[in-house]
């Protein structure tokens, strides 16, 4: 009976130190085991793992405040100018439209002040809150709306001696009636923000009939 005792409590000694073990080993597997993203770079693994952003500022310098500020006033004015430029267009070009190939000066003349008295109404007060150099954008906004220059316009509809007239006044103000629109080119920016102000709002491009 003392014999079997003293196996029992050999045996009990055996597992009570075989579970310990592996509760210890479990314990230390699980505390020290840690996942971590790796490489495999020539048959070796590598731990990976991707830094946090960093991110670098410095103070602009004169000439790069220039240019941020001449963008900012650029692109202001498209902003202003786009939608005023965009109404016009639609009359201009349906006036265009109708009086194609209409060889009669006076049902040309009925045809255009038609819509004269329109345009004067939805324009007059809003254009004359513009600046200078809004009045130049929007010139070029205009051509790009309707293909045509201010001044192919006015000598359209009202004949060349006015023309002159508007293109004189507008030199003092160191602008022209006949500002070009070359998307490509010098008024890439310009064509860059017409389209951010297109997207924004939801404007399709209207439909130009040929140039005057």
């Amino acid at each position: 009976m003392l014999y079997s005792t003293h196996i029992s409590k050999r045996i009990f000694i055996l597992l009570s130190f075989c579970f310990c073990s592996t509760f210890h080993c479990v314990a230390q597997s699980s505390k020290d085991t840690m996942k971590i993203e790796a490489i495999v770079y020539q048959g070796d693994t590598i731990p990976l793992s991707t830094l946090l952003n960093l991110y670098i500022y410095s103070k602009l310098t004169a000439s790069q405040r220039e240019a941020a500020a001449r963008y900012n006033r650029l692109r202001n004015a498209v902003y202003v100018t786009y939608p005023y430029a965009r109404k016009a267009g639609i009359v201009l070009n349906e006036i265009n439209q109708k009086i194609a190939g209409v060889e009669d000066k006076s049902v040309r003349k009925k045809i255009i002040n038609s819509r004269e008295k329109e345009l004067k109404k939805e324009f007059t007060t809003p254009l004359t809150n513009l600046s200078i150099y809004q009045g130049k954008v929007l010139m070029k906004l205009i051509n790009r709306e309707t293909g045509n220059s201010c001044y192919e316009i006015i000598k359209e509809y009202k004949g060349g001696l006015t023309a002159g007239l508007y293109q004189t006044v507008a030199f003092f103000f160191s602008t022209s009636l006949k500002q070009s629109y070359d998307p490509e080119h010098d008024d890439m920016v310009i064509e860059r923000l017409v389209k951010e102000v297109q997207k924004l709002y939801g404007f399709n491009e209207i439909a130009k009939p040929a140039p005057l």
